[in-house]
């Protein structure tokens, strides 16, 4: 409860910022919840005290939502392993001084085949690839990881087991919360912009505000955001008692994910032109917000989650 709001805070300011936070808080928390005794004294103490950024490496170039059609292999050697690949679109690429990388061990035993590695900055064979230029959320470093004959130690292997990766699955609930929560903090800003410019923006000598035309798009973003806020705030309950949250976590992102893209859609009509340009706020949210539902499992992958969970 405690992450996600404070992400949904930073948002309302820097979506960016906001993600970079929560991509650290994350690792942490994985590391805390599922992470060997090593990992925890070595890493967990940096991460929250701001003296390091972590980050996580899933996503290949023909691999995203389909996470076991990853290519990037971890060779077992006499000393620990080899890994070999290319990850793309990895949030702090170009800055994270430790980096959770997924791998193949074995491409016979998926999912259990598909293990976590702890792989930290300046090992040999591990470089940052092109950073990556994107439409929103340009705070926020993404770039290509490479590796090539990456040799890492045993120790690197994540909760000390193969099924390392499957624990680390495990928190996918949490994480899409978040992002429901950084969805929420940047259609709160969006609203309160529109809201104000409503109010002070004149034409026909009165302010636009009380028009009805604006009037209803307003009321409608104000009701969007509230509903995708208690759905957030029901999925949170649930993480917090550490009770299954599946549907709960993946409505909450697909509802606030959407709700951010229509709401800073619609505060950008409000602006009118000065929306479409960089003078006001408005256009950067409108920007920021379509990546909520891309990342973290698309608005069509929350849609097949939520089914599943319906027994459908």
């Amino acid at each position: 409860m405690y992450m996600s709001i404070f992400v949904e805070e930073l948002a309302r300011e820097c979506a960016g910022i906001a993600l970079t936070f929560y991509a650290c808080a994350s690792m942490a928390w994985g590391l805390h919840r599922s992470g060997s005794e090593e990992h925890k004294r070595k890493y967990i103490g940096p991460l929250v005290r701001g003296e390091a950024i972590g980050s996580l490496a899933v996503t290949e170039p023909n691999a995203g939502s389909d996470v076991m059609a990853i290519q990037t292999t971890a060779t077992p050697d006499e000393d620990g392993y080899v890994l070999n690949g290319r990850k793309v679109f990895i949030t702090s690429g170009t800055i994270a001084d430790y980096m959770i990388v997924i791998a193949n061990t074995d491409k016979n035993k998926d999912p259990l085949g598909i293990s976590a590695f702890i792989v930290e900055r300046g090992t040999p064979g591990f470089s940052a690839g092109k950073k990556i230029t994107k439409l929103g959320l340009r705070s926020s470093e993404t770039s290509e990881l490479i590796f090539e004959d990456c040799r890492i130690p045993a120790s690197a292997l994540w909760g000390g087991g193969l099924t390392g990766f499957v624990g680390l699955m495990k928190g996918i609930d949490r994480s899409r919360v978040s992002i429901a929560s950084l969805s929420l903090g940047i259609a709160a800003a969006a609203f309160e912009a529109a809201l104000k410019y409503a109010k002070e923006r004149e034409q026909f000598g009165k302010p636009i505000g009380k028009f009805q035309a604006i009037q209803l798009k307003l009321v409608d973003m104000a009701t969007s955001i509230e509903a995708a806020r208690l759905l957030t705030y029901k999925a949170l309950d649930l993480a917090n008692e550490d009770q299954s949250c599946t549907k709960e976590a993946s409505m909450a992102k697909l509802f606030a994910s959407e709700t951010a893209v229509k709401v800073t859609g619609e505060a950008l009509q409000i602006h009118g032109g000065y929306g479409y340009s960089t003078e006001y706020l408005v256009e950067r949210y409108f920007r920021d917000a379509k990546l909520m539902t891309i990342f973290e499992g698309t608005s069509e992958i929350q849609n097949i989650v939520i089914a599943r969970e319906l027994g459908l």
